[in-house]
């Protein structure tokens, strides 16, 4: 149901992108937002694993620097049929981890130093477990992709804004006249943002089932996810503070501070996610 939802998802932000792309620019308009958006987001997504452990600082480690997270993340991958990731650690006493890279071949996972000290063995391996799914299923590109086709309507509306600034022209000259270009040049960048964070939700959702299902047991991520919501509220990361558009590769989304509105949230209700999970320790087996 979540691959489902993350497609059925992807085919409106495309679908609103085309329609937005021939109301306010044709079909030129269309193709040169394409293009710019998707030349931004090749860059992030083929460097990404560089990038964003370059932000917070990431130190490698192997099995005598970290030798439970090493050999966690080794079981756990070996269990999921995936190549061995790169382990990294971030110095931060926000209890947080992520996974990043290209495809499971040049994946890294990281886990910040305050989630080393406040999960217990099998909850890190529920952590680590999710942050593998997200490898597994090339989430990185998934996210991408929305990226791409989102920052392609948001090029559109900056067009359109062009247009209205030094065009000067009349109804005839916008495909859905002055008042049409207006409203699609404001809605649709918001519509674009909600989709892309629905996306990211669903992927959320995915990833949990898929952890619990690599590590065996739902209840020990349910635990870890509990532990995490109380640690990011008391502390505050402020790498993520400074990069918010990383937010939304992390487990827990670092930014809880900030009361994001429900629909622009990357990252599902916590209380929802634990329950989903208690529910698949009820009902399978693994």
């Amino acid at each position: 149901m979540n691959w489902l939802r993350t497609t059925v998802l992807l085919a409106g932000l495309t679908a609103l992108l085309l329609t937005a792309g021939q109301a306010i620019g044709g079909q030129s308009g269309l193709i040169i937002a394409l293009l710019i958006a998707g030349a931004m987001n090749f860059g992030a997504y083929w460097f990404s694993d560089r990038m964003v452990l370059r932000m917070y600082r990431a130190q490698e480690v192997g099995p005598r620097e970290a030798p439970q997270l090493y050999q966690t993340v080794a079981e756990l991958a070996q269990r999921g049929g995936l190549p061995m990731p790169r382990v990294y650690v971030i110095d931060d006493p926000t209890p947080n981890a992520f996974a990043t890279g290209r495809n499971p071949e040049h994946a890294a996972v990281a886990a910040t130093t305050g989630i080393l000290r406040l999960l217990s063995r099998q909850e890190l391996a529920g952590v680590m477990a999710h942050e593998l799914s997200h490898v597994k299923h090339r989430d990185t590109l998934i996210g991408t992709i929305a990226a791409t086709i989102a920052g392609a309507i948001a090029n559109l509306a900056n067009f359109a804004m062009f247009f209205f600034m030094f065009a000067r022209g009349d109804d005839e000259e916008s495909p859905v006249g002055v008042v049409g270009t207006l409203l699609m040049m404001i809605l649709a960048p918001i519509a674009a943002s909600l989709i892309q964070m629905a996306v990211s939700r669903s992927r959320e959702y995915a990833a949990d089932a898929e952890g619990a299902a690599i590590c065996g047991h739902p209840l020990w991520l349910a635990g870890a996810l509990r532990k995490l919501e109380l640690g990011n509220q008391r502390h505050m990361m402020p790498a993520a503070e400074a990069h918010p558009a990383t937010a939304h590769m992390f487990i827990i989304n670092p930014l809880k501070g900030r009361q994001l509105a429900q629909l622009f949230s990357t990252h599902p209700p916590t209380e929802e996610r634990i329950r989903r999970l208690e529910a698949m320790a009820g009902q399978r087996r693994f």
